[in-house]
């Protein structure tokens, strides 16, 4: 697999597999980017009482400085990883990076919640184009098998530990001030954007999609994706029988319609549905959903636990979540070395068991839960889940797909991520307040069970896998193939 990214070969530099220095640097660069994605997507949620307090925002309007980031990422990423296809992964990536650290700034600045709201938004859009292209000139750098299964685990274990160690970070953070949340990644992602304009230049081998630009297609899925994403996060307030909330659901469902109905009969459509033939792609997909849609509602329920329950302070909240932090941030370098021995859908199905474990363990929540016997254990647990199954699941994902969908496949997996999110999160949130019980703790305990009942969805899932463990191709009606394991 010839492909150049680099003003070198970007390719293992020697037989014994070792990388050299530029190489390295490269893949440096891109990991601090989807740290910095996945940093942002879970750092703000410890801050939101203190923005609260300062900016004077309504509950209503606070649940946006989260929702306007999650509305942004996973309403564009699938024309975020196609564009990387069309117009040059280098080029987009640059691009986006540039966009995330002046949103950044301005989040920091600001002294109205909408400006904060519509600097979040953006903040979100830039995510949804660094982060399929970051991915993409990953897969198509290194070739498939240990080489980029070693990339791709550095490279999750990076995205897996900005998200994991986000609350953690944020919680020392906030005591300085809320505006140190927002204004902490601008020099990380300054200083990410000169290294990449060094070691990713402008090479004119860099291989793009061939076809033009399917417009009906970009427009009718982020819409779909937009409405939907805006449906689920509103619907708690709004309430899911009202008429915003159905007339979104059905407007997402109408574009969702004529996206498939333009993607059978455009010449070169922005998403091959081909590329949905493949069950491992399919099941990495789903499981992505899972994974992080009921992570996202866990933690949501675990800060209205720790701190307006238990009434921990910011910092010991974020102290709570440190175990499966480190964790992840410790193990998943590894995991490429045992998606190679053992295969990615047995560390799926084992990171998803512990998963479930985890959320079980959640479900003896009390008045005075004990560190050593529920709170560490289930963290760690926890950790474990992500430490295997979600650099399985990115590996997984992108196999045997060809070069020039390399953006696509990326694209969908996230989306599949933020959307999964949202989606979760909106039914935790109307699960959680909508408990008439009069302790509190059978609301917190209905809450995780929706993410345990998920993650025991998501294990059967995993097990499917497990059958038939043979190579077959798949070739889809425009002559590609897919390769399934």
């Amino acid at each position: 697999m010839r492909l150049h990214v680099l003003s070198v070969p970007m390719t293992p530099s020697s037989h014994d597999g070792r990388w050299d220095a530029r190489l390295w640097a490269a893949l440096a660069v891109l990991c601090a980017v989807i740290f910095l994605d996945a940093l942002d997507v879970s750092m703000v949620g410890v801050a939101l009482p203190s923005i609260q307090d300062d900016l004077g925002l309504s509950t209503s309007s606070l649940q946006w400085v989260v929702s306007g980031y999650v509305l942004g990422y996973g309403g564009l990423l699938l024309l975020g990883g196609r564009t990387a296809d069309l117009l040059g992964r280098r080029r987009v990536f640059l691009a986006a990076l540039a966009v995330f650290a002046a949103a950044s700034l301005l989040g920091g600045l600001v002294n109205d919640g909408t400006l904060l709201i519509a600097a979040r938004f953006v903040k979100g859009v830039s995510a949804a184009f660094t982060a399929p292209a970051a991915l993409s000139i990953i897969t198509t750098t290194f070739p498939e098998g240990p080489a980029r299964n070693r990339a791709l685990s550095v490279f999750t274990a990076s995205g897996a530990s900005g998200f994991s160690l986000g609350l953690v970070i944020s919680g020392f953070l906030t005591e300085l001030g809320w505006r140190w949340t927002f204004l902490m990644p601008v020099p990380v992602a300054i200083i990410a954007l000169v290294a990449a304009l060094r070691v990713l230049p402008r090479h004119a081998g860099e291989q793009r999609a061939e076809g033009g630009h399917d417009i009906v297609g970009a427009v009718t899925i982020t819409g779909s994706m937009l409405l939907l994403v805006f449906a689920v996060v509103e619907a708690p307030e709004a309430g899911w029988g009202s008429f915003r909330t159905i007339a979104s659901l059905v407007g997402a469902a109408v574009l969702l319609a004529a996206f498939v109905l333009t993607e059978r009969r455009v010449k070169h459509p922005l998403v091959r549905l081909g590329i949905l033939r493949s069950g491992p792609i399919v099941r990495a997909n789903l499981g992505l959903v899972i994974l992080f849609g009921s992570y996202v509602g866990f933690q949501f329920v675990a800060m209205q636990y720790f701190q307006n329950f238990l009434r921990w302070s910011a910092l010991e909240t974020a102290l709570a979540f440190l175990p499966a932090g480190l964790l992840v941030a410790v193990t998943s370098t590894k995991m490429g070395d045992l998606a190679d021995r053992f295969g990615t859908a047995r560390l799926i199905a084992i990171g998803s068991a512990a998963l479930a474990a985890g959320y079980a363990f959640f479900l003896q929540v009390n008045d005075d839960p004990g560190l050593a016997t529920l709170v560490i254990p289930g963290m760690v647990l926890l950790g474990i889940a992500f430490a295997l199954s979600f650099p399985s699941l990115n590996i997984q994902a992108t196999n045997g797909v060809a070069d020039d969908e390399q953006g696509l496949a990326s694209g969908l997996l996230n989306t599949s991520g933020q959307v999964g999110g949202a989606v979760v999160l909106a039914v935790v949130t109307a699960v959680l307040t909508s408990s008439t019980s009069a302790d509190p703790i059978d609301g917190f305990r209905a809450a995780i069970a929706v993410s345990g009942i998920l993650a025991a969805v998501g294990l059967v899932i995993a097990l499917t896998g497990l059958r038939g463990r043979r190579t077959e191709a798949v070739e889809a009606e425009d002559g590609k193939v897919l390769e399934t394991v």
